[in-house]
């Protein structure tokens, strides 16, 4: 990034004194660009969870699921998200990106068909590689462009699969689920959803934006991640297909990967009975992301119009945005900066994620400095 004072890919968080604040640069610095939505990562009793196990347990597994490295804690794991999404069988893999890359892999091979948001983060686009699946992007959020895909691939003869996800990591917009589902309906064909960014965050009892659109029953595998709401790292399938078992002999990124650690499943475990305990979590997080955006519109910032914990400013060019982002950070305010081609429209962005740990107060100053910032630059 020769035209950035920074390499704004490299920064670095020397200390979190919180989940909302760290040291970057020597100055403490309000973080709003963790994902980290519900401020789990820095739990007490996901950390004093984490210290027992490694104290009993020891630090690590040295070996993949199939092989040494399954543990108790790994099973206790698998049967809390079951039992929390209300489904039958789950599968813990090391990653939400092996996750994606392992389930899709295993479910779809070079003689199917997969239909993807066009919009589907890399780790869904990679899992489609690895399966040799022929992909048909379908438009961003948009059942009739899907229902017209699907019907023109209805006289193939290999299987198919609909992926999306619930919120969309760039913008933060959120998947019509419900309207994907009569289309999988009408055309008999199965839909795994990628709740990474909505579990914990969506829904009564924080299961998503299927649970938050009533038509959880209708999705038949749902995917995602330990490292946003629950603040570890690890990811997860979960199903009502009992031929999951099957998934863990023929997934490549389950089979050759070292499972995680237990103090890692312990923390998990630990944060899910947190998510689940504390509903209260979720409505301080709606209020964040409410106060967050609708800060973001009075100075006039380009932003989606879903209301989520990701919030995206969208800006012109890619000077700008370098401009932007380091002018954020000399104030003392960290975010994500995205550049094409990695954006949906090729425009550059400064993805924001807000907690539920943030105060209004910290909110507030993130919005005054988005805002001066954006005057200097003749942005608002």
């Amino acid at each position: 990034m020769a035209a950035s004072p920074r390499n704004p890919f490299g920064v670095v968080i020397e200390r979190p004194l919180s989940a909302t604040v760290g040291i970057i640069e020597g100055r403490e610095t309000l973080l709003f660009g963790t994902n980290n939505y519900l401020g789990l990562s820095q739990s007490n009793a996901a950390r004093d969870a984490a210290i027992h196990a490694a104290k009993t347990m020891g630090v690590g597994t040295t070996g993949s699921r199939i092989a040494n490295g399954t543990f108790s804690l790994h099973q206790k794991l698998e049967h809390a998200l079951a039992k929390t999404f209300k489904r039958k069988h789950a599968m813990v893999f090391s990653t939400g990106y092996q996750a994606n890359l392992g389930t899709i892999s295993a479910l779809v091979n070079k003689d199917d068909t997969l239909f993807l948001d066009a919009d589907s983060h890399a780790s869904i686009y990679d899992g489609a590689r690895l399966s040799g699946a022929q992909v048909i992007r379908f438009r961003h959020n948009d059942p009739a462009d899907l229902e017209k895909r699907v019907a023109r691939s209805n006289k193939g003869t290999g299987a198919r699969l609909i992926i999306a996800e619930g919120i969309y990591s760039m913008t933060g917009n959120i998947a019509p689920l419900d309207e994907f589902i009569e289309i999988k309906k009408r055309h008999n064909i199965p839909l795994l959803v990628d709740e990474a960014h909505s579990f914990g965050v969506l829904g009564q009892h924080g299961r998503g934006v299927a649970e938050m659109q009533n038509c959880e029953d209708d999705i038949d595998f749902v995917v995602g991640t330990f490292s946003k709401s629950l603040g570890t790292v690890g990811g997860y399938c979960v199903t009502n297909h009992d031929e999951i078992d099957l998934i863990r002999l023929c997934s490549r990124p389950y089979m050759f990967t070292a499972s995680l650690p237990p103090e890692i499943i312990a923390a998990t475990l630990a944060a899910l009975e947190e998510i689940q305990s504390a509903p209260e979590l979720r409505e301080k997080l709606q209020r964040n992301a409410a106060r967050l955006h609708n800060g973001f519109k009075s100075v006039g910032l380009n932003t989606s119009n879903f209301i989520s914990p990701v919030i995206a400013v969208t800006l012109d060019d890619v000077p700008q945005a370098l401009s932007f982002w380091n002018a954020l950070l000399d104030a003392g305010v960290y975010v994500n900066l995205s550049l094409p081609p990695a954006t949906p429209d090729n425009r550059p962005l400064l993805r924001c994620s807000v907690m539920a740990a943030h105060s209004f107060e910290e909110i507030d100053r993130a919005v005054e400095a988005f805002g001066a910032i954006a005057k200097n630059l003749g942005i608002a």
